[in-house]
């Protein structure tokens, strides 16, 4: 039940992506360009998200279960980090280039859109070179030099 209801939510979603129109980049563009003729439905369809999400979490942290019985797992980080800003820096500035995020870039994708196949393709490239790179720093350094018994 949890697969079937994920993915409702998930065509829900990218339903709602496609109606609102952000699936389109030249909308995500077109609210980016403030010196330019400035799109500001994003912006409405951020704060309805918002919103929603805020609801959401606010019922959500109240519950140990959600209502299908799976369990709670709610973000617990605090601390804003040097990752974190990095990373967002990262995904804003790749954002405002094409215009596309994540979301709708999936719905693209499952469109067939020949674009959004390459920027998924790309994404699922990063995410693996990321976690590459995360391994890697991991590793315990190796020791340098004979190793002696003490």
């Amino acid at each position: 039940m949890l697969i079937v209801s994920a993915l409702l939510a998930g065509l829900v979603f990218g339903w709602g992506l496609i109606v609102s129109g952000m699936a389109n980049p030249a909308k995500v563009l077109g609210f980016l360009d403030l010196a330019g003729d400035w799109d500001p439905s994003l912006m409405l369809v951020m704060g309805g998200a918002i919103g929603v999400g805020v609801l959401a979490f606010a019922l959500a942290r109240r519950r140990s279960r959600s209502w299908l019985g799976a369990e709670m797992k709610l973000p617990t980080a605090q601390t804003i980090d040097r990752r974190l800003l990095v990373g967002s820096g990262l995904f804003g500035i790749g954002w405002g280039i094409a215009g596309i995020c994540p979301g709708p870039a999936l719905v693209g994708a499952g469109m067939g859109l020949p674009k959004m196949l390459l920027f998924v393709g790309a994404m699922v490239a990063g995410m693996l070179l990321f976690e590459a790179v995360e391994q890697w720093r991991r590793k315990p350094a190796a020791p340098r030099g004979p190793v002696r018994p003490t």
